[in-house]
């Protein structure tokens, strides 16, 4: 087998041991944090140690990845920290993962507890499909240990937490679509004659120096659309959006009074956007993140 970089996740929450444990080790709890799990289920016999079970994680109403699992032992040391080893694997023939193994170590200091995985498996469709999967598993991991960190420190649900995960980033998506098609289509591809018209009766600029002009604020509202992906960026963004979505407004009434009774015209359109860049300023404050958990050792 080809070597690979194993999956490292590390997130110190503020909960003690035995708390983290709990909510680590008993299904019912743990799929409700895990992005990775849709369902997980113990099986009936347990021999010793070891305790096999089963899980899903369903994709859509039409796909569901189901695979099985053994948890090895538990060791324990006098210091109280603990670890859990498991080996899984799954037969799905579209899932990536062919099977695997790996630990979660529970480490106890003060009032927190420093929780961490490590865990690789084979992949099935190659290195090439596992360059791009591998990434987004562990960025997965580590989102949902945030989400457990959150639940455990602050009592908020996961079920909550993921409502608002979501839908922050499918506001994200939106804007970066919404910027990025004013961008290419009515600037940097057509030049719009509706665009170059407020610009020339907004500024002292001919009409070729406005074409031009045009060409290069589209080229910068693909950057803008392209910094919405970017989790650091957002929240400035999302300000600029705030105070900047009424300007624009007003100044293209200003410019073109026609617009604002126009369908589907640049008064409601604009509105909605603005409306909408508050909805998510309010949910980025407390939306969990893969951020907050260290993803290489040593780190």
């Amino acid at each position: 087998m080809t070597k690979t970089t194993p999956i490292y996740v590390l997130r110190t929450i503020n909960a003690p041991i035995d708390k983290v444990w709990q909510y680590t080790q008993e299904p019912s709890l743990h799929e409700q944090w895990d992005v990775r799990f849709s369902r997980i289920t113990y099986d009936d016999v347990q021999q010793g140690t070891r305790q096999t079970f089963t899980y899903e994680r369903r994709i859509s109403p039409f796909f569901t990845v189901r695979g099985t699992g053994e948890t090895k032992g538990t060791h324990e040391k006098k210091t109280g920290e603990k670890t859990s080893s498991l080996q899984f694997g799954t037969d799905h023939p579209l899932s990536p993962i062919v099977q695997g193994s790996g630990y979660w170590q529970y480490i106890p200091r003060a009032n927190e507890t420093v929780f961490l995985t490590q865990y690789d498996y084979t992949p099935r469709f190659g290195r090439l499909i596992d360059a791009l999967f591998r990434p987004v598993l562990g960025w997965a991991t580590a989102l949902s240990f945030d989400v457990l960190a959150r639940w455990l420190e602050q009592g908020e649900r996961p079920a909550m937490q993921y409502r608002r995960f979501f839908s922050y980033w499918l506001l994200m998506l939106c804007f970066c679509f919404v910027w990025l098609y004013q961008g290419i289509v009515p600037k940097l591809i057509g030049q719009h004659p509706l665009e170059i018209d407020m610009l020339v009766a907004l500024s002292p600029l001919s009409v070729p120096a406005a074409i031009t002009a045009i060409q290069w604020v589209g080229l910068l509202e693909v950057i803008i659309a392209l910094l919405f992906i970017v989790r650091r960026c957002q929240r400035l963004l999302l300000i600029g959006q705030i105070v900047l979505f009424p300007v624009l407004t007003i100044s293209a009434i200003v410019a073109a009074p026609h617009v604002a009774t126009d369908p589907f015209n640049v008064v409601a359109f604009n509105v909605a956007l603005w409306c909408m860049s508050i909805v998510a300023f309010l949910l980025q404050k407390d939306c969990p993140t893969a951020s907050t958990c260290q993803r290489k050792r040593g780190n």
